[in-house]
């Protein structure tokens, strides 16, 4: 079924996507995407691409480099963040009120335990989760995203976690820009090693993203105001080639429920709502493209909503899909997740960051 699609992939400072500029996939140039509270140099990376724009490369030197070959992972959002010191004109009554209420930190940045990054959607999607939705959503928060939380069963679905513990990278730095490994490349040591001792911040990803899920950490870190900061978010879970998604324990067609809407990623600020950074993953009919690439007059209304009656029609045509493995037995489902993945997050201290 996943053929009948083809993704597009755009980007902007904000939720209008009338603003919003084509990312070229797999290249390694960044897209410059400058708003009202930050600046951001952004790539995107997914394995064997076969979306827009026409002719983009189907893989990237990202994916032939450690650790992504041994991780298999699938795609990556990478970009350098500049936040931008509030103005008159760009300063939100929220913003304000905080700043009067809380320390001089809010001067000089956005507080570790504001940041935060994740999806949401602008309608509900309760009625296209899928059977074994809820033990998903548990193998990710226990397993691969502990800090992440939300409510996908609300008119406006949301599932967001804080920066520090949701990405894969950090660098307090810009990193490099190495066309040989696909673009951005961001280290863990790298940037500043004096700020990392101060915050005791340990120089791995995988203890990092512990270590900020105890609200004191994420509290004392700031992203300051003018400093650029490196991140890189990639896992092997989405298969965007296939439309799948594979958990272990837990593997589904994402094309079977989909609903027209896009897979929308922010990076946001949770008390002033102030937005930096929206990444959007748009499906459309192949139908709907023109010879040269372009999309069709109408093409839109598809990721607008028109898009379910689209998936019903796919799906009608393929009853005899066996992609959907679901795992309706949760407790099979955790134990494999723990076979394949370790000991849960749930069960040990976030003291502990070894």
């Amino acid at each position: 079924m996943a053929d009948k699609y083809i993704l597009r992939i755009t980007a902007g400072s904000d939720y209008d996507a009338s603003q919003h500029v084509p990312v070229p996939v797999n290249q390694p140039a960044t897209v410059l995407i400058r708003g009202a509270h930050a600046s951001v140099e952004l790539n995107v990376r997914i394995r064997d691409y076969a979306g827009l724009p026409p002719n983009s490369p189907s893989t990237s030197a990202y994916f032939d480099t450690e650790p992504h070959v041994t991780n298999q992972d699938q795609y990556s959002i990478a970009f350098r963040f500049t936040p931008l010191a509030p103005t008159t004109t760009t300063s939100s009554p929220e913003k304000t009120k905080k700043k009067k209420n809380n320390n001089d930190d809010d001067d000089k940045g956005i507080s570790g335990s504001d940041l935060y990054f994740g999806n949401d959607f602008d309608r509900p999607i309760r009625d296209r989760l899928p059977p074994g939705f809820n033990t998903a959503l548990r193998i990710v928060k226990w397993w691969i995203d502990p800090g992440l939380d939300g409510d996908a069963y609300a008119d406006k679905p949301h599932l967001y976690g804080p920066a520090l513990s949701s990405f894969n990278v950090l660098e307090l730095g810009a990193g490099q820009h190495d066309e040989a490994r696909g673009g951005l490349w961001f280290e863990e040591r790298g940037g500043e090693a004096t700020t990392r001792k101060e915050l005791s911040l340990p120089d791995t990803g995988k203890a990092r993203m512990k270590w900020a899920l105890k609200d004191a950490n994420k509290d004392k870190f700031v992203f300051e105001y003018g400093k650029t900061y490196g991140f890189d978010f990639f896992n092997p879970y989405l298969d965007f080639a296939n439309l799948a998604l594979r958990l272990p324990g837990f593997q589904l067609s994402i094309a079977n429920y989909w609903d027209g809407q896009a897979l929308r990623y922010v990076l946001r600020n949770k008390t002033t709502g102030d937005v930096y950074l929206v990444v959007v993953f748009s499906l459309f009919l192949r139908e709907d493209l023109n010879e040269d690439g372009t999309l069709k007059e109408g093409a839109q209304q598809h990721t607008a909503g028109g898009g379910a009656t689209d998936m019903k029609r796919a799906k009608d045509d393929d009853d005899d899909d066996d992609d959907d493995e679901l795992s309706q037995d949760e407790e099979a489902a955790l134990k494999q997740a723990r076979e394949k993945l370790g000991v849960p997050h749930h069960e040990t201290s976030a003291d502990d960051v070894d």
